[in-house]
């Protein structure tokens, strides 16, 4: 007795069905390869790129902090012999008072690897380290040494925490002094970037399969609609993907913000008390010398003084570029008014900055945004256009909000085109587009009309008017 044959009848309408499913099945598991592929490079691109801001950032504050420290005793270092043993105790002394937050300390090392200066881990003064590594086997004062004798550098290396003597990470900036064979540094723990940057990638991970997740919910709801609903669901996902890539983008902007803010205080509640202290000090020893005979030292005295105060004014400077207080306490005209006043102090070109008062407050990102278009508008203008006078004007309208800069200077090259502008101009761009706002440029050259940026954020980011006071009859943007 032959054995039935089983036998798939399918009527034309599932034929119908199945034809379509196939290539739309293809089509998702290829367009979820796409994005997961697509989505993992950006992320990965955007991740690196944030983690090098926040690591040059460190470096930077690095930098900052050995200079001022290098301007705070090199009256002492400059005049001094190689043998001059007192102004090396002096200096030493200077130099173990200079600690900074939690972490943050100065440490000298002699050529031969002796330490000389740890104020937050004084076991390690007097005593020979060369030879010292990691747990990782990286050398540290050899490779202090090394790069102390040619000048100065960056390393990056494993170190105890003072606070909890486990080790973390760190980067570390290391100047030599020549004449004293001495190598003199400080760094900077990088554990907290490195938690961050971990934790934003397992955060793509996720965001990535929970994508392959929407997608495969997706496809099966499209096979049931079969195609115009695949279509209409599709293009929904692309909406969705770029709102999270807009999303991403914010955060990075976000980030650069809070870092900013966070060097900023440091500078400021840090270094500048120190050498507020160390000023007095020196006017201190200026006025007992004074009482004596040795009128020889009262000229380098008043030269350290004076670096002294030009210091203070720099990072106080520093602090203000960074976060300006204006911008969250009075608002963008005020702060807009007083980016102006210290750009001309500081340059001699004349600022004029007028704003129309407005009922609409703005949010804080087209604040934000606006301010820094401003400024880096101005650095462009100072170290490029040659201009003598700029005009900053800030209005609000039916669109929106407008921001336009304009100066008399040379204008930009005939030739400048988007493909070929600098960092600064593509930072602006980047910062309006962001906020669904443009960028306009007009330049000419070789006229006398100079530049004019023009920054246009739409109504979306202008908020409804806070209650009138009783004494104020409108708000500042």
């Amino acid at each position: 007795m032959p054995h039935p044959r089983f036998r798939l009848s399918l009527s034309y309408s599932q034929k119908l069905f199945l034809l379509a499913a196939l290539p739309l099945v293809l089509a998702a598991g290829a367009i979820a390869l796409l994005v997961a592929t697509q989505a993992r490079q950006l992320a990965e691109s955007e991740i690196r790129s944030l983690e090098a801001k926040l690591i040059e950032a460190k470096k930077q504050e690095l930098r900052n902090y050995v200079t001022q420290a290098r301007n705070a005793f090199y009256f002492i270092y400059g005049p001094a012999a190689p043998d001059d043993q007192r102004s090396k105790d002096r200096v030493q002394q200077i130099l173990s008072a200079m600690i900074y937050g939690d972490e943050g300390f100065f440490f000298v090392y002699d050529y031969d690897g002796t330490n000389l200066v740890s104020p937050r881990q004084t076991e390690l003064i007097g005593r020979n380290w060369s030879g010292l590594t990691d747990s990782e086997g990286t050398p540290i004062v050899d490779e202090f040494i090394r790069i102390a004798r040619q000048g100065a550098g960056w390393h990056e290396h494993l170190w105890p925490k003072p606070s909890t003597g486990d080790e973390a990470r760190m980067i570390t900036y290391v100047l030599g002094l020549q004449d004293w064979q001495w190598a003199v540094g400080t760094g900077v723990f990088i554990d907290d970037v490195l938690a961050s940057v971990a934790a934003s990638r397992a955060e793509v991970q996720a965001r990535i399969r929970r994508t392959f997740l929407y997608i495969g919910g997706i496809t099966l709801t499209a096979l049931l609609l079969v195609f115009s609903s695949g279509m209409m669901l599709n293009i929904h996902e692309r909406r969705l993907a770029d709102a999270k890539l807009k999303k991403l983008t914010q955060r990075v902007f976000d980030a650069q913000e809070e870092e900013r803010g966070r060097v900023a205080r440091e500078l400021h509640d840090g270094i500048s008390q120190i050498l507020v202290g160390v000023r007095y000090a020196l006017d201190n020893a200026r006025r007992r010398l004074a009482r004596g005979d040795h009128d020889g030292a009262r000229n380098p005295l008043d030269k350290g003084i004076d670096y002294l105060g030009n210091a203070i004014s720099e990072v106080r400077r520093i602090s203000r570029d960074l976060r300006p207080g204006a911008l969250d306490d009075l608002g963008l005209g005020p702060a807009l008014m007083a980016l102006g006043e210290t750009f001309q102090e500081r340059t001699g070109i004349s600022v004029d900055v007028s704003t129309v008062v407005f009922r609409n407050r703005l949010d804080q990102e087209a604040k934000i945004a606006l301010y820094r278009i401003a400024q880096e508008a101005l650095t462009n203008i100072e170290r490029h256009s040659g201009a003598t006078h700029v005009s900053i004007d800030l209005r609000g309208h039916k669109k929106g909000v407008t921001l336009r800069i304009t100066d008399n200077g040379r204008g930009l090259p005939t030739q400048a085109d988007h493909s070929n502008q600098g960092l600064g101009l593509r930072n602006m761009q980047e910062r309006a587009e962001q906020l669904d706002g443009t960028l306009r440029l007009l330049s000419s050259r070789g006229a006398s009309t100079g530049t004019e940026i023009e920054a246009s954020l739409p109504l979306s980011h202008l908020l409804p008017p806070e209650d009138k006071p009783a004494n104020k009859t409108d708000a500042q943007p």
